[in-house]
């Protein structure tokens, strides 16, 4: 019982340290990708200008294009994944493209000079229709399009850079999670070690 009481706290501690080293070296991942994030802002801001890039060209509304979703395991531990928005936005936009042709497609009538009358009341509607249809589709949902149509490659590293630390933070979450409940289970292991030798004494 000693030595498998043993060969289990050993290999608790062991993958303690290993998710202690990981979890260091995504630390140090995401400070280097802030670091690159800011400094990638700091080169577009000196190429464009100090008020080209800056909260003044945020968008009056604005939806989130990633969502971090939690769950709990079944150790105790929480998971954070994060899921983008973009894809969907996409698939919107080839959608609308498709519609658009399909319907604009066909053989064209001459109209009278009796249905001039309805072909005007079909073009008051026409415009409502067409409104409702954009604002449906979310246009310009990349924040980079705030900045303008032509921006430098600067400000699209940055952009990259953060996403990716976006995912970095939801991974570290979720790692230091782990730790907390390995470390928890070390801590009763060592218990349970040290009370049968209190016992013997």
């Amino acid at each position: 019982m000693r030595v498998d009481q043993q060969l289990r706290l050993d290999e608790q501690l062991l993958l303690f340290m290993d998710q202690l080293e990981a979890l260091e070296e995504k630390r140090q991942r995401l400070n280097s990708l802030i670091e690159e994030g800011w400094f990638s802002i700091a080169k577009a801001r000196y190429s464009m200008g100090n008020k080209q890039v800056s909260a003044l060209q945020y968008a009056s509304e604005m939806e989130p294009l990633v969502y971090v979703e939690t769950s709990v395991l079944e150790g105790g531990t929480a998971e954070f994944k994060c899921e983008r928005k973009e894809n969907e936005t996409e698939e919107l936009k080839n959608n609308t493209i498709e519609d658009i042709g399909a319907k604009e497609t066909g053989l064209r009538k001459r109209i009278n000079t009796k249905q001039k009358g309805v072909k005007e009341e079909e073009q008051e509607t026409d415009p409502q229709v067409k409104t409702k249809a954009e604002s449906s589709t979310p246009e310009h949902r990349d924040p980079l399009k705030w900045f303008g149509i032509l921006v430098p490659q600067n400000l699209k590293q940055a952009q990259s850079s953060f996403k990716e630390v976006i995912t970095l933070s939801a991974e570290i979450a979720s790692l230091q999670s782990t730790i907390l409940a390995t470390r928890k289970e070390l801590q009763a292991q060592m218990k349970e070690k040290t009370q049968p030798e209190r016992k013997k004494e």
